[in-house]
């Protein structure tokens, strides 16, 4: 009981597996749990903006050279553009060797469309060049952390933290600790929010068996199957590929983010563990101020496993409704979602909201083919947003690496024994109770 009682880890997979059997045994019962699992991500995205704020400003301030900064903000996105298109181009190539629709002849006027009219309602966030540019633009200061568009907070902080950093120490210092202090409060609230996870867990791990049969977590068809399969193939061998590059074996990466990774299969949202895998990211050796660049743009820049759904997505709905795709035509759908993939976070059912964009954006493919793959979307979403988190956390490791913002001694040390780590970090934790997350985040110096 006392290693349950510490360990968020098999407090989450306890959460699963009752979750499971009360949807199973009592399906009306449990559809009444949803509400845990809502709330649970609601009280987490309560807190992204000021969190995603505080980390970009104090990195910025952080990182002292404001060209050292800006080299790192290049590199991040010259990374994400990289390994989104390999995504994009891996979701085309796997729907076109195995077909998942191909054979299903689905005659589009017997599809009902009114199920799409709330997706619908968000589509012109990321329909076109000049509504997303614009998009990136908070109508006020305070709207860009009253909305749900990351991008806006991110836009903000960089450019209050450019302005902070040029400014004479004694205003810039006394700002920059009032925004270090506040992090800490919000750390501290994410912490506590983080210790309900297994409830959020269970709400909606019961809600979804109970609507849906336990079916619905194994076998939703040949299109999850291979999804599925090609999000494994992307993450152990593109991303492990890279990983291998600087020396770090991909599972022993994963198994060091093992608690997050759990919390996020149970919700299907990575924003639950942001400041959790930010912590642990620097904690592997990688400098904060790399890490609050890198991280919480790559919530918006860099989804691997969404972007593999989107083309996988537009091509099986292509076969399923019988609609021709030449060559021409795919080049033009890979170019729309270059576009379309980005910014979706934030966005309530983002994959149904961008696909309809995208499909939108290319009218040969019928948009009321959506309705096909509405009731695989939560099950997919689960190894979406695992395999997006995933893909940031390498994000930080090959951009810490190519800056030399990493200690690659200190990161072979964790990895490797990573429960040594943890306990460490708890002793720090015990002495240091004025230690601040945001700027001082326990590194290699810290816990050797």
């Amino acid at each position: 009981m006392q290693a349950i009682k510490k360990s968020l880890f098999l407090q989450v997979v306890i959460a699963l597996i009752l979750g499971c059997l009360v949807g199973f045994f009592f399906p009306q019962f449990s559809k009444e749990f949803q509400v845990l699992g809502d709330a649970f991500v609601k009280l987490v995205k309560m807190l992204i903006a000021p969190l995603v704020f505080c980390v970009v400003v104090l990195g910025i301030y952080g990182a002292g050279d404001l060209k050292k900064a800006g080299k790192v903000g290049l590199k991040t996105i010259i990374y994400f553009e990289i390994m989104t298109t390999i995504a994009l181009l891996m979701g085309v190539a796997v729907a076109y060797i195995f077909k998942p629709g191909a054979g299903m002849h689905i005659d589009v006027h017997s599809l009902d469309a009114a199920s799409l009219t709330k997706y619908n309602e968000n589509v012109h966030a990321v329909s076109n060049f000049p509504d997303f540019f614009l998009n990136l633009i908070p109508q006020t200061a305070i709207g860009a952390f009253t909305g749900a568009e990351v991008l806006q907070v991110i836009l903000f902080a960089i450019i209050f933290g450019i302005a902070l950093s040029q400014l004479p120490s004694e205003v810039k210092d006394p700002v920059a600790s009032f925004i270090d202090k506040i992090s800490q409060i919000i750390f501290k609230m994410m912490g506590l929010i983080v210790k309900l996870a297994p409830i959020g867990v269970f709400g909606a791990v019961a809600f979804t068996v109970g609507k849906y049969g336990l079916a619905s977590l194994m076998n939703l068809g040949y299109l999850v199957v291979l999804y599925y399969a090609c999000v494994i193939f992307f993450v152990v061998v593109v991303l492990g590929g890279i990983l291998r590059l600087f020396g770090f074996n991909i599972f022993k990466l994963i198994g060091y983010l093992k608690e997050e990774i759990l919390v996020v299969l149970g919700t299907a949202s990575s924003d639950s563990v942001l400041p959790q895998v930010m912590k642990k990211l620097t904690q592997l050796g990688i400098k904060n101020t790399t890490v609050s660049l890198v991280v919480p743009s790559g919530y918006s820049f860099n989804l691997d496993g969404f972007s593999i759904y989107l083309t996988l997505a537009v091509v099986f709905i292509a076969q399923a409704t019988g609609t021709a795709l030449s060559f021409h035509d795919l080049i033009i759908i890979l170019l729309i979602t270059l576009f379309t993939s980005k910014g979706a976070h934030g966005i309530p059912a983002s994959a149904i909201v961008v696909l309809a964009a995208t499909l939108n954006s290319f009218p040969a493919i019928p948009a009321v083919g959506l309705v096909l793959i509405l009731s695989i979307d939560w099950i997919v979403g689960i190894i979406r947003a695992v395999s997006n988190l995933i893909g940031n956390c390498v994000a930080a490791v090959v951009i810490g690496a190519w800056e030399k913002d990493l200690d690659f001694e200190r990161a072979h040390q964790v990895l490797n024994n990573p429960e040594l780590v943890k306990q460490q970090v708890q002793e720090i934790e015990a002495t240091e109770t004025v230690a601040s997350p945001a700027l001082h985040f326990p590194i290699a110096k810290d816990l050797n």
